[in-house]
């Protein structure tokens, strides 16, 4: 009896031939191939940028994903962003293997660049990227991570005082409206008192945006990055639970359009850079708190010993007797 093997061996046959295909590829042919993939990858870099400036939802929408996601470079944050928004952590096979998970059998990664050390044709060393696939920490299997502490506003608002990186003031001769400025001749925070936590939050992280970006060649000016640190005030007030419902992205959708490309994928990386500074500096705070020494309401006391019980008279007698 003839029996058809194709169900049974064609399936297993189809990725030798792919590779078998690919192999047959001429190096220019490879090349030009691999060239049109990263051409493709970028135009959907830029299409993703140029859609999250499109209003304030779509803003919105976008830097909720950085605040849910582990942080990237601003083309992963994109890419990652365009292919599936519930992405939260993100990582390589062989990463996800270091970090002792497994990805589960049947996954599909995400398009993703990693960082690619190699040699320009001049010999001095440099960094590149590759595209790869990434898997969502959902995709895998392992120990769930701890959950991140929660504190309370006021909590919050130390951590980002203690870390700030310039000097901050108390002043009554702030404008109206204004919770908080940064003044770069000073070098410093002038912030109002006697605001809510949440309020006095805000205003500080994004000050201490502004602060981030006046650093030597970038050229600062407030109004130049007032959007950007606007954007990046409400990442890091998401980032630890403060309430974030004052925030509105129309102005920032305005000024991005118009930029062009390039001018949309760099905004985006300055907000993105200046959160991420922002938010280290309370974590370290936290850390910070967390090494130093404290009372313990289960600590472990030495006991006395107790009393020997007093000798009756007669026992005394009998003693003395002996003796």
């Amino acid at each position: 009896m003839r029996m058809d093997l194709s169900n049974l061996i064609g399936k297993t046959a189809e990725q030798p031939q792919a590779e078998a295909a690919a192999q047959q590829l001429s190096k220019e042919e490879y090349a030009a191939l691999k060239q049109a993939e990263r051409e493709d990858v970028w135009a959907r870099v830029d299409a993703t940028a140029e859609a999250v400036f499109k209003d304030s939802a779509s803003m919105q929408a976008f830097l909720d994903f950085v605040v849910a996601c582990t942080p990237q470079s601003t083309r992963n944050l994109l890419i990652l962003y365009e292919q599936d928004p519930e992405i939260r952590h993100p990582r390589t096979f062989d990463k996800w293997k270091e970090a002792g998970r497994s990805v589960i059998t049947g996954e599909s990664g995400y398009t993703f660049f990693a960082e690619q050390n190699y040699i320009r044709k001049n010999g001095t060393p440099a960094i590149g990227y590759t595209l790869v696939k990434a898997f969502d920490i959902s995709q895998t299997r392992g120990p769930q991570p701890a959950p991140e502490a929660a504190h309370e506003p006021e909590e919050l608002l130390a951590a980002l005082v203690e870390q700030s990186p310039v000097q901050m003031l108390l002043s009554d001769q702030l404008p109206d409206k204004v919770q908080a400025q940064y003044v770069p001749r000073q070098h410093t925070i002038f912030v109002r008192n006697n605001m809510e936590a949440a309020t006095a939050f805000c205003a500080i992280a994004r000050e201490q945006a502004h602060a981030s970006f006046d650093t030597v060649g970038r050229g600062y000016t407030r109004q130049a990055f007032a959007a950007q640190s606007y954007c990046a005030a409400y990442i890091a007030a998401k980032k630890f639970g403060i309430d974030t419902s004052a925030f509105r992205f129309d102005k920032v959708c305005e000024i991005g359009a118009g930029l062009d490309t390039q001018g949309r994928r760099s905004f985006l990386s300055n907000v993105k850079s200046a959160a991420y500074t922002v938010s280290r500096g309370i974590r370290r705070a936290f850390r910070e708190m967390e090494q130093q020494l404290q009372p313990d309401e289960f600590s472990v006391e030495a006991q006395p010993e107790p009393a020997k019980p007093a000798k009756a008279k007669a026992e005394k007698s009998k003693d003395n007797e002996s003796r």
